[in-house]
Formats: structure tokens, sequence, C-alpha cells
């Protein structure tokens, strides 16, 4: 996943491939309009088509190519018709591969038709003549409205998220195939998700940025008990993610150096399922960052934390309690320092084993300890396990939470008395009506640190569903 590591690759790969060479026996040559993959804008390349590769070099005189989209029997090309640049209306289409899908306009919709025909000649020639008696050979899905919008955010202002907490999205409707439907319908429930225009827009970013296979997509949508604070999570298959998640990043002003970052982890830690996440709150709070929902050995975990005091209290009271694994690292994209990292631990033994184990990092990472009632509360519905979830960054911890599987809607209303929450009772019952549920799947009692709710979340001691 290191992009550095990719360029010395590609160069190596086609280093021996000329402007010359590969116009020999090719099916097309001329000028297409690439849009990047790491980088979001646009390039205008001198593309030739050669059996399954579709060189693209910087000019007419390079002496190799810049790179090349390799087409296979699975690969298609259709129409896409986006709305920026402008010169790309009527000219544009996307190709699809294995490993991401490329989006890309000619210099004329007659030239647009004529590399098309040639990319679908090209993969046909791939998948060979048809059996007897079989239809044809080639899919050409209709491209979706995600692919569209995210060429759209190219040349859209995107929407800065403030820096804020961390990850803490627990599983209210995380159920593969959850429809986009039941997403919007969610984010329709809560009156100031429908009239922020700002929350709104950046809501709406996340969403487009979505993989067009909805089905092997998990959506996780949580709330705080009053909904003034609500996160949404989806996650999949990484070579399904990874290019989406990046554009996602970069459209939201995203540093390069926090997506490098991302690559690195990548390659350390191999994760097979990734995605994105974003958290927002009716005071305008907005903040994404991704997230690998895959069991993970805590010393890999460790170094999604950048250095400081608060690194170095974790992996003290790691080795105290002989904690090996995670079952969740992430770390948020925020525009501006500083970063945070999110590890969710795995707490060894059993119950009561667990809850000491939680206990005691409250008290060595100095956090208010949670509130009795709520303790006892948690007793009562007697949980099977635990997991702990860490949120720091360089200057120290910023939250920390204890993550308990939910029991339905009695412990819900509990902790609303419990806790005097009024507020938003009825808009949690529209949202779970939204999303086709009833009750949490996880319950997180979390504690944020002074200083880091920026104005925009509630501080100290919070549930969410």
């Amino acid at each position: 996943m290191d992009p550095k590591n990719k360029k010395i690759e590609r160069a190596e790969k086609y280093k021996a491939i000329s402007v010359d060479s590969a116009s020999k026996n090719c099916l097309k040559v001329g000028f297409l309009t690439k849009r990047g993959g790491r980088k979001v804008n646009w390039r205008r390349r001198y593309c030739i088509l050669s059996g399954a590769n579709l060189y693209y070099f910087k000019s007419q005189k390079a002496k190799s190519p810049q790179g090349a989209i390799e087409i296979d029997k699975s690969s298609n090309c259709t129409e896409l018709n986006i709305p920026s640049p402008k010169k790309a209306m009527g000219c544009s289409f996307q190709i699809y591969t294995t490993k991401r899908t490329f989006f890309i306009f000619a210099d004329s919709s007659e030239e647009k038709r004529n590399w098309m025909e040639a990319i679908n000649k090209a993969i046909s020639n791939l998948k060979g003549p048809p059996a007897s008696g079989s239809g044809s050979a080639v899919s050409n899905p209709t491209p979706t409205a995600a692919d569209t919008a995210a060429i759209a955010a190219v040349n859209k202002p995107a929407e800065q998220p403030a820096p804020t907490n961390s990850n803490t999205s627990i599983v209210a409707a995380g159920v593969k195939g959850t429809s986009i439907d039941k997403l919007r319908a969610a984010r329709d429930a809560i009156p100031w998700m429908r009239k922020d225009e700002k929350v709104g827009e950046f809501w709406a970013i996340w969403l487009e940025s979505m993989p067009p296979a909805t089905e092997d997509i998990r959506f996780e949508v949580s709330t705080s008990l009053s909904t003034e604070k609500l996160g949404w999570r989806s996650s999949g298959a990484q070579n399904v993610f990874i290019q989406r998640m990046v554009d996602f990043f970069f459209d939201v002003g995203a540093s390069e150096p926090e997506i490098d970052r991302l690559n690195t982890l990548g390659a350390l830690m191999e994760p097979p399922q990734i995605g994105p996440w974003i958290e927002m709150s009716d005071k305008q709070g907005m903040d994404g960052g991704w997230f690998f929902p895959v069991e993970i050995t805590f010393d890999k975990a460790i170094q999604a934390m950048d250095p400081g005091l608060a690194f170095d209290k974790v992996r003290e009271w790691a080795e105290r309690h002989k904690i090996e694994k995670c079952c969740s690292v992430g770390r948020d994209m925020g525009a501006m320092p500083p970063r945070q990292a999110t590890l969710r631990v795995v707490l060894p033994g059993g119950i009561g084993q667990q809850m000491e184990i939680a206990m005691d990092a409250f008290r060595s990472f100095d956090v208010p300890a949670i509130p009795e009632g709520v303790v006892n509360i948690i007793n009562q519905h007697s949980p099977k396990e635990i997991t702990l979830s860490i949120v720091t960054c360089p200057d120290g911890f910023v939250q920390l939470g204890i993550w308990v599987p939910g029991t339905g809607k009695d412990i819900v209303t509990q902790l609303c008395d419990e806790l005097k929450v009024t507020k938003g009772v009825g808009d949690l019952m529209e949202l779970e009506k939204g999303l086709g549920k009833n009750g949490a799947g996880f319950i997180e009692y979390k504690h944020l640190l002074t200083g880091f709710g920026y104005g925009a979340y509630k501080e100290g001691f919070d549930v969410m569903l």
C-alpha cells in the first residue's frame, strides 16, 4: 500500500516500454485526460491501447509510461456523464478493473465512442469467442450515482472537518446489505441533520464515496442518548474500499502525510477489511478517519499511536495485564492536528477480570471513572464480555470507553433515567425506525477529556448506542 514503493515498482515494470514499442500492433492511440488515483486531479496523457494494457505517457516523446490500466476478462468500459470539469460533459467514461475504477474523458464525444469501442474490443479479445448458443459475454453495468458524485467532487470545495474525538461508532444498524435508503431515513430522522447544510454535505460526500456493491458493505450507525452526536461507519474488502477511501480523504482535506500513514500501517497490518468513518454533532462538529475492523496483534496495533507519554502508559498497562490483541484500530484524518488514534482492545479473562482490567485503565490513564449508577446498570444486565476503547494523540489521552454488547431497549431506558436524559428521546426512536432496528447492538460508556470537545462535542461522561 505504500505509494512510494508502488511508484518504484511501476517504473521498473514499465521501463522497457516506449511509445514506439507500445504503438506496434496497437488498437488505438491518442490523448485522454485521466483522473489521478492518490491525488484528486486531472492529467492529460498520451495513451496507447496495446493488448491488455492502456499505457499512459506524459507526452509523445516520453521514454517510458507513467503507468498502465491493466484490463482483464472481468473489466468493463462504460459511459460516465459527469458535470465537471465542463469540458468532460458528454466525453467521459470509466474503466472498471479488479484493482480500481479509472475515470477518463476524451477530447470529443466521437473520440469517446472510438476509445470505448477499442477498449471493449480488447476486453472481448481476452474473453475469447462466446460458447455456442450463449449471448454476449460483455457486461456493462450502469454507472452509479456514487461514481458520478466522486468525480463531481473534484472541482467542488470540500468541507474541512474539525479536529475532534476519534471514532466511537457502535453497531446499531451493522448488518451487511443495509440499504442506502435506510441510511438516508436515519439521517432524516434527526432534525439538525436535515437542517444543517454543512453537516449534510459532509455526510453526502461520505455516502457518495461508497463502492457500488452495497451488498458487500457493512454499515454501522451510532448515536448519543440525546442524539446530539452521530457516527457513521462503512467497511468491506480492502481491494474494494482502498481507492475510494483515499479519494474521500482527499475530498475532505486530509493531509498527504496522514494518507501516507494509512498506507504504511496498512502494509504493516495487512487488514482484509477496511473502511472510513465520520462523526458529526448538532454544533457543526465534523470529523472523519479510517479503521481496520479486524483482529490485530497489540504490538502492531499500537503502532497507529504517536510516540509520547500516552503511548508509553498504554504499553506499560498492556504488559501488566498481558494484553495480546485488538479487534479494531484506526486514526482520524482531520484537516488540522493533533491526530488521534483509536485502539479497541480485547481484554483477557472472564467478565469479572475484564472489568477489573478496564477500571485499572481508567486509573492508570488518569481518566475519571464511569459513574457508579451506570456501573450498576451494566452489572444488572450481566454482559458476557467487554472491550476497551483507547483514544490518544501526541498531547496525551483523549478518550477512554468500555464497549458492552447491547441487551435491547430496557437498558437504554434505564440509562436515560439514570443520566436524566430527556432531550432527543423521540428522535432516537425515529432513528431506530428508519434503520429498521430495535435496540443497540453495542453500547459504549466513554469519557471525553476536557479540551478535546473543541466546542462541538460533549466533554465528560457520555453513552453511545
